[in-house]
């Protein structure tokens, strides 16, 4: 069946079922692999893309679902300005360990500083609840979060 999405700002078609988890479209479809697969119920995070600017977990997300609806991916958030500065707070506060889950950790960061510029620690901890780091670099993740939003960025 074919389906049209937006996603990263394109228009992008393709036959698939409409049931199909939009992770599956992204990596298996169209080759964009920045969007990890980790647990595949919606659990762990890696999954993580923007819908509408949310923070939505892509890997339990058919589709029909997103149709009209404007879908971001890690390779497109470094354009909006709350992707641009977690990516570059992520660098500065050397975040990454491993790096799998951080594509899905930079999303949620970034949907949390659109919608809570300057956010409290209560803040950050619901949003970055549900993206889980077998590295443990929650620290890390905090302090960038907190470079991000505070704009002392070098």
């Amino acid at each position: 069946m074919a389906t049209t999405l937006t996603i990263n700002g394109e228009t992008k078609s393709f036959d698939a079922p409409p049931e199909m988890p939009l992770l599956w479209v992204l990596r298996d479809i169209l080759g964009m692999t920045g969007t990890k697969f980790g647990c595949g119920i919606a659990q762990c995070g890696a999954c993580t893309v923007h819908v509408d600017g949310k923070a939505v977990r892509s890997c339990v997300l058919p589709i029909s679902a997103v149709a009209n609806r404007a879908i971001t991916t890690i390779e497109h958030v470094g354009s909006t300005p709350s992707g641009a500065k977690v990516q570059k707070a992520w660098l500065e506060a050397e975040v990454i360990q491993c790096g799998y889950c951080q594509s899905g950790q930079i999303m949620s960061a970034a949907a949390l500083l659109a919608a809570t510029p300057n956010p409290d620690d209560a803040d950050i901890d619901a949003a970055m609840a549900g993206n889980i780091c077998r590295c443990g670099t929650y620290v890390r993740i905090r302090e960038a979060i907190k470079l991000a939003a505070s704009g002392r960025q070098s």
